[in-house]
């Protein structure tokens, strides 16, 4: 199975993962980053702040990236 990496970058700081994750694919490593963006925003409204301008980059073995999570793009927020 392949191996990807999920990078978690605010702007300024990376949070870099060094072990990896190994999924069936492409599509299976996009549902990882959707759900780990939101564990992380969930855990975030906890502590009463969220920052959306936080994102998850998914890397494959050989460090491409393979697609982008923005947390705005992780949930609907209502008004």
């Amino acid at each position: 199975m392949p191996l990807y990496f999920f990078h978690l970058r605010d702007g300024e700081d990376t949070l870099i993962d060094g072990e990896g994750l190994e999924l069936g694919g492409i599509e299976a490593a996009k549902a990882t980053a959707l759900l780990q963006a939101r564990e992380i925003i969930s855990h975030d409204a906890l502590e009463g702040a969220i920052n959306l301008a936080q994102r998850i980059d998914v890397l494959d073995e050989a460090g491409a990236i393979i697609c982008s999570m923005g947390f705005e793009d992780a949930v609907h927020v209502r008004r």
